[in-house]
């Protein structure tokens, strides 16, 4: 069956900002009514509904004779996954709590058992409570002090607004609370009936703070804390030692804390930091003292400061650990007696624990040349166990729980591969490719030992390079589908990211955004002249900010790439940074610039902006994929990318877009679905190879 691709009806719309007049003939794709499609998709004008439905079409057709490798594809990945498994338990004084999977499954079951392994409980059905919804995705549980009761979320429409229910841990029955457009999450006071939790606005903000007790109706809750700056996102939680409550305003570059103490919820906060300190802050509790991540100072990479409890403003901080440029402090726990830090330097991680009583520190590292840690599920504030995970691109995840008193480290679980994994086929290496100004960027590679590495091999490069997230060298089941099919492997740790710092993270964001896309290119460059693959042989993916990094540099160099696989893409850059109505745009400025108010942020903006910069010349094969009810990269910004690129573009190769009508921003929220979508990626990206 032949089909010709859709074309998106041209209707003319211009504006003129700063001077600047510009024409954008598919603005007509943002749906009008776009926050009432958020809440239900069914909403969606029947025009844009019948373009999108017509590039659906047109993806399935195009992709037909892919069908029997997706099938092999998702048969592989299924294969890697244990079916049956469960979380190593985490202990909560007379529990054991843990997630488990079942055979045939899509979604988690949330359990406890008694700490001698007898009376197991199912706390949440995933798959039960799934049932009859096309997306479903279990927000969390806050258990209250007691363990009688537990706070849980859930948004099945995929726009990211959650309802909160209270449910009766022993009757397995949910009260008639019920909390409607949270952010998902539920912090309990001491007294065990009264919670706090975070509303969204119609435009998808985080910006009330409200206090409800049990029994009581929505309508009837005290609103804590009302946030009037748009541009600043809103949450709540509590402190490890569960004495505080925390409500923490912030951007990407400032930070307010208030604290209200949580055997006292009807208390109105009292203000820790103030934005006007300009500072970024994370808080911990400890003894009489707070433990303060920040960046004052000038401490580019984070160090820790104490406070009093009795009056933790600023000006009674002492630095506790000091500021050591290029060892960035990416996150930090506080237990009763040790706080235990997670570092990177030179894009390798390392966990220090310190002895809040004695002083004293000691490090956990591995020697592989590239791997990922991060810390596991630990309930209780009163342990000297540290949970931490450990993994890298050869090596399945093993949990360790580590005693941080004797030292001695037990391995709790390994990830288990049913299909079968042989470490020994494959070899994992970090490199350095030289930036167009010299800087040296990390690349994680991955391929099978027998690949020839003399550039015929294709290659599979990932980016991403936004807000100061690094890419960890992570095990990954998918990828070994791409690699035992003769594929290279490879992760750019661009600026734009903190895999070196936070100078690495500023050097990629404002007016230096142009470094994350030339990072990028260098990256591609190097490993077609150090023989890991060829020109043309590259197929590049990224998603989200990602995305949009894939617009860029298919707009820059698109004779690099074979092709392009960008996934719920930010692509049109400019005309997001310029709507002050859309869920992210204020929070955003600090990222990208505010367009509205200064004209050196327009022009940045508007030079890389991928929806604009879009020409007639040839481009690689690309797949572009949305989800319909994403409220962080809404729908209209691929629609409209794939529209220009059809009217303009010179070449006959494939141009997709796939949209998910009944999804958001993370996809399929189902574990299996999920799967059937990479493998319809990766048979997109194999296909455009030669390989399908």
């Amino acid at each position: 069956m032949t089909l010709n691709p859709p074309r998106a009806e041209k209707r003319a719309h211009s504006s003129t900002v700063h001077g600047f007049a510009r024409s954008d003939d598919y603005h007509w794709l943002k749906a009008d009514n776009w926050q009432e499609v958020m809440q239900d998709p069914s909403l969606l004008p029947q025009d844009i509904r019948d373009y999108l439905e017509a590039e659906n079409k047109y993806h399935e057709v195009q992709m037909a004779d892919t069908a029997n490798l997706q099938e092999n594809l998702f048969a592989e990945l299924k294969g890697r996954i244990k079916e049956d498994d469960s979380s190593v338990p985490a202990p909560d004084g007379p529990y054991l709590y843990y997630s488990q999977t079942v055979t045939g499954g899509q979604y988690a079951r949330y359990c406890r058992k008694l700490l001698d392994g007898t009376h197991e409980q199912i706390m949440f059905d995933g798959d039960a409570l799934a049932k009859g919804h096309d997306y479903f995705s279990f927000g969390g549980l806050a258990l209250s002090p007691d363990q009688t009761l537990a706070a849980w979320s859930y948004d099945n429409k995929g726009s990211e607004f959650y309802d909160v229910r209270i449910r009766n841990l022993a009757t397995g029955e949910d009260h008639a609370d019920l909390l409607t457009n949270t952010s998902g999450g539920a912090v309990w006071a001491a007294d065990g009936k009264t919670i706090f939790y975070t509303t969204q606005d119609d435009n998808h903000r985080p910006l009330k703070t409200y206090r409800h007790v049990l029994g009581k109706a929505q309508s009837d809750d005290v609103l804590v804390h009302d946030e009037k700056d748009t541009g600043l996102f809103t949450g709540v939680g509590s402190s490890s030692s569960e004495k505080f409550i925390m409500i923490d305003i912030h951007d990407h570059d400032t930070s307010e804390v208030w604290l209200i103490d949580a055997d006292r919820p009807g208390n109105a906060p009292r203000l820790m930091v103030s934005r006007a300190e300009k500072i970024e802050c994370e808080v911990e509790h400890w003894d009489d003292q707070f433990l303060i991540k920040t960046n004052k100072d000038g401490a580019e990479d984070y160090k820790v400061v104490v406070a009093p409890v009795s009056d933790p403003s600023p000006k009674n901080w002492k630095d506790f650990i000091p500021h050591r440029p290029g060892i960035v402090i990416v996150s930090m726990l506080v237990f009763k007696n040790w706080m235990v830090l997670l570092e990177r330097e030179n894009a390798l991680p390392r966990i220090v624990i310190h002895d809040l009583k004695s002083g004293a520190q000691h490090n956990i590292a591995f020697d592989e040349e590239a791997y990922s840690l991060g810390f596991g599920e630990m309930r209780e504030f009163d342990s000297e166990i540290l949970r931490f995970s450990y993994g890298s691109m050869t090596t399945p995840n093993q949990v360790f729980d580590y005693n941080m008193r004797t030292r001695e480290r037990v391995l709790k679980k390994t990830q288990e591969i049913p299909s079968g994994h042989d470490i020994s086929l494959y070899k994992t290496r970090r490199i350095q490719a030289t930036a167009h100004d010299g800087e040296l960027i990390p690349v994680t590679l991955l391929c099978r030992k027998s690949t020839p590495l003399d550039g015929s091999a294709p290659l599979w490069l990932y980016g991403y390079g936004s807000y100061g997230i690094s890419m960890p060298a992570s095990f990954n089941t998918g990828i070994l589908s791409l690699v035992d099919r003769g594929f290279v492997y490879a992760i750019a740790h661009i600026r734009g990211g903190q895999e070196k710092g936070r100078a690495w993270y500023k050097m990629g964001k404002l007016e230096h955004k142009m470094n994350t896309f030339k990072d990028f290119i260098s990256v591609a460059q190097h490993l077609i002249d150090a023989k890991f693959t060829s020109r043309g042989k590259i197929i590049a993916q990224g998603g989200s900010a990602g995305g949009m990094l894939m617009g860029v540099v298919t707009n820059l160099a698109p004779e690099l790439f074979n092709g392009i696989v960008a996934e719920v893409p930010f692509v049109d850059v400019l005309t997001t940074m310029l709507d002050d109505t859309l869920p992210l745009t204020p929070p955003e400025w600090p990222e990208w610039g505010n367009p509205i108010e200064s004209v050196e942020a327009y022009k940045n903006i508007a030079a890389y902006s991928p929806v604009d910069n879009v020409a007639a010349k040839a481009y690689p094969h690309i797949l572009a994929v949305g989800g319909l009810t994403d409220p962080r990269v809404t729908y209209w910004e691929p629609a409209k990318w794939v529209a220009r690129l059809r009217e303009l573009k010179t070449d006959k190769n494939l141009l997709l877009f796939k949209t998910n009508m009944g999804a958001g921003h993370g996809g399929a929220s189902g574990r299996f679905d999920r799967l059937k979508e990479v493998a319809f990626v990766y048979a997109f990206g194999m296909k455009v190879a030669g390989l399908g």
